[in-house]
């Protein structure tokens, strides 16, 4: 492809401005940001609520970060104001700013600035789009191909979401909430999975699917579209270039076939009709995770990265933060981490844990947000039944308020599975303490992160 060449000569310091403040600076999206600017000398501060690891390390990068909503602390020479959707708009901060004649936008809005100008890779979908964007990112990086990277996820490899450089490249996780992907000028577009979500935002299952055929219409002229084979209306994709790709099925332009599980890790090939690439490692956890990486390597293939760096760089792949991570692996007890908030992703970490480990399954999960709970009750409780036991935290609010009748006993009591309960985090702990269970996986995206650590320590000690 003749798109794939003179990409060299990263945009520097869009807008215009020197100082900059976000609102909600501690998402994971926000963040990629914020470390954007700062890396090119704009002076960044911000708001969030609560502290993290993530925010922290901004801190420790040079980001002032307050975390009180409090208008004495908020700076009053500005040039620009980020702030996230999941704000609400009653917010002190956000309503003074756009009272007072600051120039104020979206999160999705400065994206589309700093990409404007760049060749972009931009993956997409329900789940999966945080794993395949950072896996091509890697390969990208690895190769010595070259990419700025603005990820939903902390690389495990480089700890962190956001890195820069010269190679005018960027892949982009592009995000579907609020429907901020619309703003994206992919030149190749990543399509992972269409399963309806965010009702609370798009109403309908259909308009949620309209939504990303109208991403794939974004696809610029001699782009490429690549999708998941088998998604739901790929028959309206309009994309002049499309390729599919499969875990295994022959069907798909391009799919893994000879997959063997080795020491932990899985070895497999990757099969399209001009071509094979054998013996590919992968030392990531969950046959999904196959899945995502062959579409990575079909995006590295069609930039002509040399299939040896490719594998090499595939190899070296450690994966995401909370993407069917490893945070306890030893003789004794295995904890897997994962992010994993809609049943599809569920079944897909279970799944993968299944072709790993013969072990009793137990999963903690922490429902995010109440609208998703409501809708997706009955999807939660047929997958949640795959495994043998089942402890469910309380529903995570995150940007909500509580709905009438809806918590995490409208899952439980839709579960067939006799062992099953709901508990607070500190009754988990102490359920830890005294079952010691082998196998124990842990998801959700709300703050479940931290209940695992404690998990850890707890595990680590038995």
């Amino acid at each position: 492809m003749d798109e794939f060449k003179n990409t060299t000569g990263i945009q520097k310091a869009p807008l215009g401005v020197g100082t900059l403040y976000f609102i909600g600076i501690g998402g994971i999206g926000m963040s990629a940001i914020a470390r954007y600017f700062n890396t090119q000398g704009a002076r960044v501060s911000g708001y969030d609520k609560t502290p993290t690891v993530l925010t922290r390390q901004l801190e420790a990068e040079g980001i002032e970060i307050h975390y009180e909503e409090d208008l004495l602390l908020i700076p009053k020479e500005v040039d620009l104001v980020v702030y996230t959707p999941a704000i609400p708009a009653s917010h002190a901060e956000l309503q003074f700013y756009q009272n007072n004649n600051y120039k104020v936008v979206k999160r999705s809005d400065v994206l589309k600035i700093i990409t404007e100008s760049s060749f972009n890779i931009c993956v997409a979908g329900t789940h999966g789009k945080t794993t395949v964007s950072t896996m091509i990112a890697h390969i990208l990086r690895h190769s010595g191909y070259g990419c700025n990277a603005f990820l939903g996820g902390i690389s495990a490899n480089y700890q962190t979401n956001f890195w820069s450089n010269e190679k005018n490249v960027c892949v982009i996780e592009a995000d579907e909430y609020d429907r901020s992907f619309l703003k994206l000028s992919p030149n190749v577009a990543v399509i992972t999975a269409m399963d309806p979500d965010h009702l609370d935002i798009y109403g309908t299952a259909e308009e949620f699917e309209n939504a990303f055929i109208e991403f794939a219409k974004k696809v610029k002229k001699g782009g490429e579209l690549v999708t998941r084979f088998g998604l739901t209306r790929s028959n309206e994709f309009e994309a002049e270039k499309q390729c599919t790709y499969s875990l295994n099925s022959n069907d798909a332009n391009v799919y893994a076939s000879e997959i063997k599980v080795e020491k932990g890790s899985y070895v497999f090939d990757v099969v399209a009709k001009a071509w094979t690439m054998k013996e590919v490692t992968l030392h990531m956890g969950g046959l999904h995770n196959i899945e995502n990486m062959v579409a990575a390597i079909i995006v590295a293939k069609d930039l002509e990265i040399a299939d040896q760096k490719i594998k090499d760089a595939v190899a070296d792949f450690k994966g995401v933060r909370r993407r069917f991570e490893y945070v306890v692996k030893n003789k004794e007890h295995i904890l897997i981490d994962d992010y994993a908030h809609h049943p599809e992703e569920l079944r897909a970490l279970i799944s993968g844990v299944r072709s790993l480990f013969k072990q009793k399954l137990v999963l903690v999960f922490q429902p995010h947000l109440f609208s998703r709970t409501k809708d997706q009750a009955d999807g939660f409780a047929e997958v949640l039944d795959l495994c043998d036991e089942v402890i469910l935290l309380p529903v995570y609010a995150a940007r909500e308020l509580p709905m009438e009748g809806v918590s995490s006993e409208m899952i439980l009591e839709k579960m067939i599975i006799p062992n099953k309960k709901v508990l607070s985090k500190e009754e988990v702990k102490n359920w830890v303490k005294e079952s010691s269970p082998k196998l124990l996986v842990m998801a959700g995206a709300g703050d479940i992160d931290v209940l695992i650590q404690e998990v850890k320590v707890l595990l680590e000690i038995q």
